[in-house]
Protein backbone atom coordinates (compact mmCIF):
# COMPACT_ATOMS: atom_id res chain seq x y z
CA UNK A 1 0.00 0.00 0.00
CA UNK A 2 2.80 2.37 0.94
CA UNK A 3 4.66 1.63 -2.29
CA UNK A 4 1.50 2.33 -4.31
CA UNK A 5 0.96 5.66 -2.53
CA UNK A 6 4.61 6.58 -3.02
CA UNK A 7 4.41 5.69 -6.71
CA UNK A 8 1.20 7.71 -7.10
CA UNK A 9 2.77 10.67 -5.30
CA UNK A 10 5.78 10.61 -7.64
CA UNK A 11 3.43 10.44 -10.62
CA UNK A 12 1.50 13.48 -9.40
CA UNK A 13 4.76 15.32 -8.83
CA UNK A 14 5.97 14.52 -12.33
CA UNK A 15 2.63 15.55 -13.80
CA UNK A 16 2.67 18.83 -11.89
CA UNK A 17 6.24 19.55 -12.98
CA UNK A 18 5.38 18.86 -16.61
CA UNK A 19 2.32 21.11 -16.43
CA UNK A 20 4.40 23.80 -14.76
CA UNK A 21 7.17 23.55 -17.38
CA UNK A 22 4.62 23.77 -20.21
CA UNK A 23 3.11 26.96 -18.82
CA UNK A 24 6.26 28.60 -17.40
CA UNK A 25 7.82 31.56 -19.19
CA UNK A 26 11.18 30.43 -20.67
CA UNK A 27 12.64 33.92 -20.17
CA UNK A 28 11.91 33.80 -16.43
CA UNK A 29 13.26 30.25 -16.17
CA UNK A 30 16.41 31.38 -17.95
CA UNK A 31 16.84 34.22 -15.44
CA UNK A 32 16.35 31.75 -12.59
CA UNK A 33 18.96 29.36 -14.00
CA UNK A 34 21.45 32.18 -14.46
CA UNK A 35 20.79 33.53 -10.96
CA UNK A 36 21.42 30.05 -9.54
CA UNK A 37 24.68 29.81 -11.51
CA UNK A 38 25.77 33.20 -10.15
CA UNK A 39 24.87 32.12 -6.62
CA UNK A 40 26.93 28.94 -7.00
CA UNK A 41 29.84 31.01 -8.26
CA UNK A 42 29.64 33.26 -5.20
CA UNK A 43 29.64 30.22 -2.89
CA UNK A 44 32.61 28.78 -4.75
CA UNK A 45 34.50 32.05 -4.34
CA UNK A 46 33.75 32.09 -0.62
CA UNK A 47 35.02 28.52 -0.24
CA UNK A 48 38.12 29.36 -2.26
CA UNK A 49 38.71 32.42 -0.10
CA UNK A 50 38.60 30.24 3.01
CA UNK A 51 41.11 27.81 1.48
CA UNK A 52 43.44 30.64 0.48
CA UNK A 53 43.06 32.21 3.93
CA UNK A 54 44.10 28.90 5.54
CA UNK A 55 47.16 28.82 3.30
CA UNK A 56 48.05 32.38 4.30
CA UNK A 57 47.64 31.54 8.01
CA UNK A 58 49.89 28.50 7.62
CA UNK A 59 52.53 30.67 5.97
CA UNK A 60 52.30 33.21 8.81
CA UNK A 61 52.72 30.46 11.41
CA UNK A 62 55.64 28.99 9.48
CA UNK A 63 57.35 32.35 9.24
CA UNK A 64 56.86 32.83 13.01
CA UNK A 65 58.35 29.41 13.78
CA UNK A 66 61.24 30.11 11.43
CA UNK A 67 61.99 33.35 13.29
CA UNK A 68 61.71 31.49 16.61
CA UNK A 69 64.03 28.79 15.32
CA UNK A 70 66.59 31.37 14.28
CA UNK A 71 66.39 33.04 17.68
CA UNK A 72 66.86 29.73 19.54
CA UNK A 73 69.87 28.89 17.40
CA UNK A 74 71.39 32.24 18.25
CA UNK A 75 70.66 31.80 21.98
CA UNK A 76 72.07 28.28 22.01
CA UNK A 77 75.33 29.46 20.44
CA UNK A 78 75.54 32.35 22.85
CA UNK A 79 75.02 30.06 25.86
CA UNK A 80 77.75 27.69 24.66
CA UNK A 81 80.18 30.58 24.10
CA UNK A 82 79.45 32.01 27.55
CA UNK A 83 79.95 28.56 29.11
CA UNK A 84 83.29 28.25 27.37
CA UNK A 85 84.36 31.73 28.56
CA UNK A 86 83.39 30.84 32.15
CA UNK A 87 85.52 27.68 32.04
CA UNK A 88 88.46 29.70 30.75
CA UNK A 89 87.93 32.19 33.53
CA UNK A 90 88.09 29.34 36.10
CA UNK A 91 84.41 29.55 37.04
CA UNK A 92 83.03 26.02 36.65
CA UNK A 93 79.79 26.86 38.42
CA UNK A 94 78.99 29.58 35.96
CA UNK A 95 80.04 27.36 33.10
CA UNK A 96 77.67 24.63 34.32
CA UNK A 97 74.79 27.09 34.48
CA UNK A 98 75.41 28.23 30.91
CA UNK A 99 75.68 24.66 29.69
CA UNK A 100 72.38 23.80 31.40
CA UNK A 101 70.76 26.84 29.73
CA UNK A 102 72.21 25.76 26.37
CA UNK A 103 70.77 22.25 26.84
CA UNK A 104 67.31 23.69 27.62
CA UNK A 105 67.52 25.88 24.54
CA UNK A 106 68.60 22.85 22.49
CA UNK A 107 65.51 20.92 23.60
CA UNK A 108 63.32 23.87 22.60
CA UNK A 109 65.20 24.07 19.34
CA UNK A 110 64.49 20.42 18.56
CA UNK A 111 60.76 20.91 19.18
CA UNK A 112 60.61 24.07 17.07
CA UNK A 113 62.42 22.29 14.24
CA UNK A 114 59.72 19.59 14.33
CA UNK A 115 57.06 22.29 14.29
CA UNK A 116 58.77 23.95 11.32
CA UNK A 117 58.82 20.70 9.33
CA UNK A 118 55.17 20.07 10.13
CA UNK A 119 54.23 23.60 9.12
CA UNK A 120 56.20 23.31 5.88
CA UNK A 121 54.17 20.23 4.92
CA UNK A 122 50.98 22.02 5.92
CA UNK A 123 51.93 25.06 3.85
CA UNK A 124 52.66 22.86 0.83
CA UNK A 125 49.28 21.16 1.10
CA UNK A 126 47.52 24.49 1.68
CA UNK A 127 49.33 26.04 -1.28
CA UNK A 128 48.25 23.15 -3.52
CA UNK A 129 44.66 23.46 -2.29
CA UNK A 130 44.82 27.24 -2.79
CA UNK A 131 46.03 26.82 -6.37
CA UNK A 132 43.23 24.34 -7.06
CA UNK A 133 40.67 26.69 -5.55
CA UNK A 134 41.94 29.60 -7.68
CA UNK A 135 41.83 27.41 -10.80
CA UNK A 136 38.27 26.29 -9.94
CA UNK A 137 37.14 29.89 -9.50
CA UNK A 138 38.79 30.93 -12.78
CA UNK A 139 37.21 28.00 -14.66
CA UNK A 140 33.79 28.63 -13.15
CA UNK A 141 34.11 32.31 -14.00
CA UNK A 142 34.69 31.40 -17.64
CA UNK A 143 31.70 29.06 -17.56
CA UNK A 144 29.59 31.82 -16.05
CA UNK A 145 30.62 34.20 -18.82
CA UNK A 146 29.70 31.56 -21.38
CA UNK A 147 26.31 31.15 -19.70
CA UNK A 148 25.78 34.91 -19.84
CA UNK A 149 26.56 34.90 -23.55
CA UNK A 150 24.33 31.85 -24.04
CA UNK A 151 21.56 33.64 -22.14
CA UNK A 152 21.61 36.54 -24.62
CA UNK A 153 21.59 34.08 -27.51
CA UNK A 154 18.67 32.11 -26.06
CA UNK A 155 16.70 35.28 -25.34
CA UNK A 156 17.19 36.33 -28.97
CA UNK A 157 16.03 32.91 -30.18
CA UNK A 158 13.06 33.07 -27.81
CA UNK A 159 12.06 36.46 -29.19
CA UNK A 160 12.31 35.16 -32.75
CA UNK A 161 10.25 32.11 -31.80
CA UNK A 162 7.55 34.34 -30.34
CA UNK A 163 7.50 36.47 -33.50
CA UNK A 164 7.12 33.35 -35.66
CA UNK A 165 4.37 32.07 -33.38
CA UNK A 166 2.48 35.36 -33.63
CA UNK A 167 2.92 35.35 -37.42
CA UNK A 168 1.70 31.75 -37.67
CA UNK A 169 -1.26 32.62 -35.46
CA UNK A 170 -2.14 35.61 -37.62
CA UNK A 171 -1.84 33.57 -40.81
CA UNK A 172 -4.01 30.79 -39.43
CA UNK A 173 -6.69 33.31 -38.46
CA UNK A 174 -6.85 34.50 -42.07
CA UNK A 175 -8.03 31.05 -43.10
CA UNK A 176 -10.44 30.60 -40.21
CA UNK A 177 -13.87 32.06 -39.64
CA UNK A 178 -13.61 35.14 -37.47
CA UNK A 179 -17.27 34.86 -36.44
CA UNK A 180 -20.57 33.45 -37.55
CA UNK A 181 -21.49 36.68 -39.36
CA UNK A 182 -18.04 37.46 -40.78
CA UNK A 183 -16.80 35.65 -43.92
CA UNK A 184 -13.24 34.42 -44.24
CA UNK A 185 -10.78 36.01 -46.61
CA UNK A 186 -10.87 32.87 -48.74
CA UNK A 187 -14.66 33.07 -49.06
CA UNK A 188 -14.48 36.74 -50.10
CA UNK A 189 -11.76 35.87 -52.62
CA UNK A 190 -13.89 33.11 -54.17
CA UNK A 191 -16.89 35.43 -54.38
CA UNK A 192 -14.88 38.14 -56.14
CA UNK A 193 -13.36 35.62 -58.55
CA UNK A 194 -16.84 34.26 -59.41
CA UNK A 195 -18.19 37.76 -60.14
CA UNK A 196 -15.15 38.58 -62.24
CA UNK A 197 -15.52 35.36 -64.28
CA UNK A 198 -19.21 35.99 -64.91
CA UNK A 199 -18.58 39.60 -65.99
CA UNK A 200 -15.80 38.45 -68.31
CA UNK A 201 -18.06 35.81 -69.89
CA UNK A 202 -20.86 38.36 -70.43
CA UNK A 203 -18.41 40.74 -72.09
CA UNK A 204 -17.19 38.02 -74.43
CA UNK A 205 -20.78 37.14 -75.42
CA UNK A 206 -21.50 40.82 -76.18
CA UNK A 207 -18.41 41.02 -78.34
CA UNK A 208 -19.56 37.92 -80.29
CA UNK A 209 -22.99 39.56 -81.05
CA UNK A 210 -21.38 42.78 -82.32
CA UNK A 211 -18.96 40.89 -84.51
CA UNK A 212 -21.78 38.84 -86.09
CA UNK A 213 -23.75 42.01 -86.96
CA UNK A 214 -20.67 43.63 -88.48
CA UNK A 215 -20.14 40.49 -90.58
CA UNK A 216 -23.74 40.57 -91.85
CA UNK A 217 -23.39 44.21 -92.81
CA UNK A 218 -20.18 43.49 -94.68
CA UNK A 219 -21.84 40.59 -96.56
CA UNK A 220 -24.85 42.78 -97.56
CA UNK A 221 -22.54 45.50 -98.79
CA UNK A 222 -20.64 42.97 -100.89
CA UNK A 223 -23.90 41.68 -102.50
CA UNK A 224 -25.02 45.23 -103.46
CA UNK A 225 -21.66 45.94 -105.06
CA UNK A 226 -21.89 42.69 -107.04
CA UNK A 227 -25.41 43.49 -108.43
CA UNK A 228 -24.25 46.98 -109.39
CA UNK A 229 -21.30 45.52 -111.24
CA UNK A 230 -23.56 43.06 -113.12
CA UNK A 231 -25.93 45.86 -114.13
CA UNK A 232 -23.01 47.80 -115.56
CA UNK A 233 -21.89 44.79 -117.57
CA UNK A 234 -25.41 44.24 -119.00
CA UNK A 235 -25.53 47.82 -120.13
CA UNK A 236 -22.22 47.48 -121.93
CA UNK A 237 -23.45 44.33 -123.68
CA UNK A 238 -26.78 45.86 -124.70
CA UNK A 239 -28.67 43.51 -122.53
CA UNK A 240 -30.58 46.18 -120.70
CA UNK A 241 -33.86 44.77 -122.01
CA UNK A 242 -33.29 41.47 -120.37
CA UNK A 243 -35.13 40.98 -117.19
CA UNK A 244 -33.01 42.07 -114.30
CA UNK A 245 -32.79 39.61 -111.49
CA UNK A 246 -34.35 40.84 -108.36
CA UNK A 247 -31.83 42.49 -106.14
CA UNK A 248 -30.75 40.36 -103.33
CA UNK A 249 -32.31 41.72 -100.26
CA UNK A 250 -29.79 42.33 -97.57
CA UNK A 251 -30.30 39.95 -94.69
CA UNK A 252 -31.92 41.42 -91.68
CA UNK A 253 -29.68 41.82 -88.74
CA UNK A 254 -30.03 39.07 -86.30
CA UNK A 255 -31.93 40.05 -83.24
CA UNK A 256 -29.64 40.28 -80.32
Amino acid sequence: MFKALKKWWKYLGAKFNKSFDDKADPAIQLEQALAEAQSQHRRLKEQAANVIASQKQAEIRLNGKMAELEKLNTNARQALMMAADAEKAGNPTKAQQYNSAAETIANQLIQVEKDVESLKAMVMDATQASDQAKAAVAQNSRLLQEKLAEKNKLLSQLEQARMHEEMNKAMSQLNETVGDDVPTLKEVQEKIEARYAKAKATQELSEVGVESRVLEIEQATANIEAQSRLSQLRSELGLDGAPTPAAVEAPKPAEG
